[in-house]
């Protein structure tokens, strides 16, 4: 086992620069993937008929198609039409627009989850469909996305382990090069399971943060202050009790 550790000790830059790839990869999908998401399931609830169909069409395609198949498109097949990606850039795009169309559904789901007591009021306000769904809609609705938009997140991460099939040196793909320096598969792929878990348990607790903030901005819960804040020691209070 000592063999081992020194091995994984030295191999540890390496370990490190592939984390760094895999982090690049989850947090540049995840952004692209909210903005799709949001900008599609807003869509899905417009007025107009056609943008409806145009979100639907692209929602059920990118859901309805492998992730690998859609890396591989892009990777080989763009070039061949005279667009050339780098790596990195393929991987982000392909996890957008993947889990973008599953966000979708999460979003237009929440937004269609809120009390219609409040659609209703926003009407009598008279509110635009922008102020209204700025300001009163979806502030609530964001609240109730979180927890799905939390599981598609640690999702994504695991989905970048496809990105080996790119060039990118990501962890899947470091975690196989201390197989092979190490010979040992059950130490190799132990190691990238807990370096996985730890990325993903981290990931959790922070969009757990977020759903405590927004669940208290709408007076609906405990600040993360008054979470975190250590139980004070209750003091007895000091006089003469009856006999």
């Amino acid at each position: 086992m000592g063999e081992k550790l020194e091995a994984l000790a030295a191999f540890l830059p390496r370990l490190l620069d592939g984390v760094l790839v895999t982090l690049q990869l989850t947090l540049g999908g995840a952004v692209g993937a909210f903005v799709l998401a949001v900008g599609l399931g807003l869509l899905s609830r417009s007025g107009t008929a056609a943008l409806r169909v145009l979100a639907r069409v692209v929602v059920e395609f990118f859901r309805g198609t492998s992730l690998l198949v859609q890396l591989f498109w892009l990777f080989f097949v763009l070039p061949l039409l005279g667009v050339r990606l780098d790596p990195m850039t393929v991987g982000i795009l392909a996890l957008s627009l993947n889990f973008g169309a599953y966000g979708a559904e999460v979003v237009r789901g929440s937004i269609a989850s809120v009390d219609r007591g409040q659609w209703e009021a926003t009407h009598a306000l008279g509110m635009s469909g922008v102020h209204r769904m700025r300001r009163i809609i979806f502030p609530q609705a964001w609240a109730l996305m979180i927890p799905s938009l939390a599981n598609l997140l640690i999702q994504l991460l695991k989905g970048t382990a496809v990105v080996s099939f790119i060039t990118l040196s990501d962890l899947t793909f470091r975690v196989n090069q201390l197989r092979q320096s190490t010979g040992d598969t059950l130490f190799a792929f132990t190691v990238g399971l807990v370096v996985y878990f730890v990325l993903a348990y981290a990931l959790t607790l922070g969009m757990n943060a977020l759903e405590v903030r927004a669940k208290n901005t709408l007076g609906r819960g405990p600040s993360l202050r008054e979470i975190w804040r250590p139980a004070r020691p209750k003091i007895a209070e000091a006089g003469s009790g009856t006999p």
